[in-house]
């Protein structure tokens, strides 16, 4: 049975067992949602890629631990959101990066400048509730497995998305209000 035809888990196991390409499979069909949710989570694309390498690595050295009682999809996720939180702890420093992950076929400056402005929001969450947020709202994770990814109870994920969620209202309005013209200070704050 060649690696396409395997499960998560059973190239895990094999990975495990000493395939030296059983990793490397398992690596390139989560690579694209792993890296999108580092970007997403640092804000930073150094950052992100920092952060996915490091995870990769514990997730290679690691694997033997693995106890199978998650997706190993959510297992990876996990360790992602992690390291990023650890790296984004460790920098106190948020860099913002335009990343633009839409190529241009028409003319979508509006999309665009929607998507810089709710990364720079997102950016300004704390690192939790941005976790949580980006695991929910734009990986599309159910709040049980965003949970288990994140290692926290439904409930305090429930918590963070919501407060997260407020936070880019007021934040957003603020830059919807400021790009109207009108005063951003009039907006109240979000405890």
């Amino acid at each position: 049975m060649g690696h396409r035809d395997r499960s998560d888990a059973e190239l895990l196991a094999a990975h495990v067992a000493g395939d030296r390409d059983a990793f490397g499979e398992l690596y390139g069909r989560h690579e694209q949602r792993l890296r999108r949710l580092a970007r997403h989570t640092t804000g930073c694309r150094e950052d992100a890629e920092d952060a996915l390498q490091e995870a990769m690595l514990s997730a290679h050295r690691g694997a033997g631990s693995f106890r199978y009682n998650a997706a190993v999809g959510s297992w990876l996720h996990r360790i992602v959101v992690n390291a990023c939180l650890d790296r984004l702890r460790r920098n106190r420093l948020h860099c913002i990066e335009l990343v633009d992950d839409v190529a241009a076929v028409n003319d979508r400056t509006a999309e665009r400048d929607t998507a810089l402005d709710v990364r720079a929001a997102l950016s300004r969450l704390p690192a939790g509730q941005r976790a949580a947020v980006v695991a929910v709202d734009m990986a599309g994770y159910s709040i049980a497995d965003a949970a288990r990814a994140l290692g926290v109870a439904q409930g305090t994920v429930k918590s963070r998305c919501a407060r997260g969620r407020a936070r880019l209202a007021i934040l957003l309005g603020r830059i919807i209000l400021a790009a109207d013209g009108t005063d951003p200070t009039r907006i109240g704050h979000c405890a």
